[in-house]
């Protein structure tokens, strides 16, 4: 997959290397959930049948986080998340381009003209709540006006699961409520976080379940604070391995932190990890973090959370 960044205005050099026919998906897609992929495949699907590329049209940062409309922290996927998801489903051009201040007041008129026009898109596909420009004043009907003779305009439809809408901000709320499930099925697949392994206070180890402290290496949606059963990736080991992780506070060692610790013990695993990247991914929502009276009950709930872990993630395999 080609990743193409843009920047607003594009330079009459760079357009007139980027203009070829080609169908696209245009649209935010963070969390590449079932709703977005239905947008995508149609996009690579009449991509495919009219023999030119399938791309996908972006931006980044998010919107929301440029302009501070409403509440938004963090990613379901960040940038390096997205672009590994999307050159497994067929996308042949990813477009990411650059939000702004300046791009935020760029009305949908001159967005159509200055960005979309010289990429000679043949077909756009978007979603059913599709929006761009100054205050998010264009939507599919006023884009399909806009390319009237220049290209054409699919909107898909709300994907449904059960009834229900399938969306970003549904996904969100499900993470940070303790829902794992409902964002795993909504999202088709894990939750996932990448972060690099820290020394951290080194307590686990004392207590016999030696930990890897993770510093996220983006902006993720934190999940509830509790205990996860996961699968995690080492860089260039071709498995995954199973394990329990505890996104909290430490509440009972520690008052006042306010910074979620990600720390994740992997079963039967001994390697030196300090300094990798892992990859995990959340598979079950165990339980809440709550404060303990002793270690030794600390610990007797870490054996019985690894003991579930363990049972949840056999029978994921």
């Amino acid at each position: 997959m080609k990743v193409v960044s843009l920047s607003y205005p594009i330079s009459s050099e760079l357009k007139q290397q980027l203009g070829q026919p080609q169908i696209a998906a245009i649209g935010q897609f963070d969390g590449l959930h079932l709703g977005h992929a239905s947008v995508l495949s149609t996009a690579v699907r009449l991509a495919r049948e009219e023999g030119v590329p399938a791309a996908l049209i972006t931006f980044y940062p998010h919107p929301k986080d440029v302009i501070r409309k409403g509440s938004y922290e963090g990613y379901l996927t960040p940038q390096p998340d997205k672009e590994a998801l999307l050159a497994d489903m067929g996308i042949d051009i990813l477009y990411v381009v650059e939000f702004n201040e300046a791009l935020s007041k760029v009305s949908p008129e001159a967005f159509f003209t200055d960005v979309l026009l010289p990429l000679e898109l043949k077909t756009a596909v978007v979603g059913f709540d599709f929006r761009f420009g100054h205050k998010g004043q264009g939507d599919a009907d006023m884009l399909a006006e806009l390319g009237k003779g220049a290209m054409k305009v699919i909107t898909i439809p709300p994907f449904l699961m059960s009834g229900e809408k399938v969306g970003s901000s549904s996904i969100r709320t499900a993470l940070k409520t303790g829902q794992l499930s409902d964002a795993n099925r909504w999202l088709g697949r894990h939750y996932r976080i990448r972060g690099s392994v820290i020394h951290g206070e080194k307590r686990g180890r004392l207590i016999g379940f030696p930990t890897a402290n993770l510093e996220l290496a983006e902006s993720y949606v934190v999940p509830a604070l509790g205990v996860y059963a996961v699968f995690a990736q080492i860089p260039g080991e071709n498995r995954r391995i199973p394990g329990v992780m505890n996104v909290g506070v430490k509440p009972t060692f520690h008052e006042g932190i306010t910074k979620p610790v990600f720390e994740v013990h992997l079963f039967d695993y001994e390697a030196d990890l300090y300094g990798q990247m892992l990859t995990v991914d959340l598979v079950s929502y165990i339980r809440k973090e709550h404060k303990f009276e002793s270690v030794d009950e600390l610990v007797e709930w870490i054996n019985r959370d690894a003991a579930e872990a363990r049972t949840i993630l056999s029978e994921s395999e």
